[in-house]
């Protein structure tokens, strides 16, 4: 797997999972908060498969290879 989730973006993800997990235990108290793992997850892996899917990447890493590849061709 690729990374295609840029540092800014993985740290935002984190924190929005854990509010959202959050509300599993504080506030209306229901399994729907258990969704937060799901960006808690993409953001701890680096990778998120429908990015991969529709070829998005906000990693920049990826984007300065990609550019390097363009101008050597």
């Amino acid at each position: 797997m690729k990374k295609n989730i840029g540092n800014i973006e993985r740290i935002i993800r984190v924190a929005i999972g854990l509010i959202i997990l959050s509300l599993t235990f504080v506030g209306p108290q229901s399994l729907w908060g258990l969704i937060g793992i799901l960006p808690i997850a993409t953001g701890l892996a680096g990778w998120c498969p429908p990015y991969a899917m529709l070829g998005i990447s906000t990693c920049k890493n990826q984007n300065v290879d990609k550019r390097a590849k363009e101008i050597v061709a």
